[in-house]
């Protein structure tokens, strides 16, 4: 499989191509709470975020929470949701429980949670684009249709700032993100809105490797090495402030 941009082909893993253009196709479909042209409206301002000077300054202060201002922005989403995008983007390390809490009012949890899940895919996308030196894919048109608005009975806030839906929680009728990808608690985060576990998932486990192979060190399953993919990952969670 190849991956073209801009004209230019490169040679791909069939299986990563695959989930890079599920992943798209998915950006743009309607979610759990947010429609597709509000997934996409989303994706648009996550790539805003990094020229926003509000956001520089606030990264460039001693507390995020002491500078006041607009986002620049030129979407029609809520204020607060910008907010939590803008903030989610480029200063994610110094969120806290009260100003998560604080965003509640006008945002619930699980619109807030499906948020990440569209943050995470995209910067997985676009960092893949970047790496390789090409330019950003456009987004695509968005998909006709409502969200679902399935939320999982058993999820509940005893794990993180946002309620989790544990495995022995999962009921009849709701997705279960669990039996492909596992249920640490990496995979719990975004559980509130299982369908965002299995977006993010089915992306990750072929930029990176599948939950059982991370582990398996007798067998390479990439191009390189496990020690060279740990020296990229172990580097990049140092760069980002990863504290897991």
């Amino acid at each position: 499989m190849e991956l073209e941009v801009a004209g230019e082909k490169l040679p791909m893993r069939d299986s990563l191509g695959r989930e890079i253009e599920v992943a798209w196709q998915r950006l743009a479909a309607p979610g759990t709470w947010w429609t597709g042209a509000e997934r996409l409206a989303i994706a648009a301002e996550v790539r805003r975020a990094g020229e926003c000077a509000l956001c520089q300054r606030r990264k460039a202060a001693l507390s995020p929470y002491t500078v006041d201002g607009v986002h620049d922005s030129d979407s029609d989403l809520p204020d607060v949701v910008i907010e939590a995008i803008h903030r989610l983007v480029t200063d994610a390390g110094r969120i806290t429980e009260k100003w998560v809490l604080s965003l509640a009012p006008d945002l619930d949890e699980t619109a807030y949670v499906e948020i990440i899940g569209v943050i995470a895919v995209l910067t997985g996308l676009d960092k893949l684009h970047q790496a390789l030196g090409l330019p950003l894919r456009a987004l695509p048109a968005p998909e006709a249709g409502a969200p679902n608005r399935q939320l999982p009975k058993g999820a509940k806030r005893n794990l993180a700032w946002v309620s989790t839906l544990a495995p022995e929680d999962v009921g009849p009728e709701d997705p279960n993100p669990y039996p492909i990808h596992g249920d640490k608690n990496i995979h719990r985060g975004l559980s509130l809105v299982p369908q965002e576990v299995i977006n993010f998932f089915d992306l990750d486990v072929e930029l990176y490797l599948k939950d059982h192979e991370i582990r398996d060190f007798e067998h390479d399953f990439r191009a390189i090495s496990h020690a060279q993919i740990e020296f990229i990952a172990g580097r990049t969670s140092a760069l980002n402030g990863c504290y897991y």
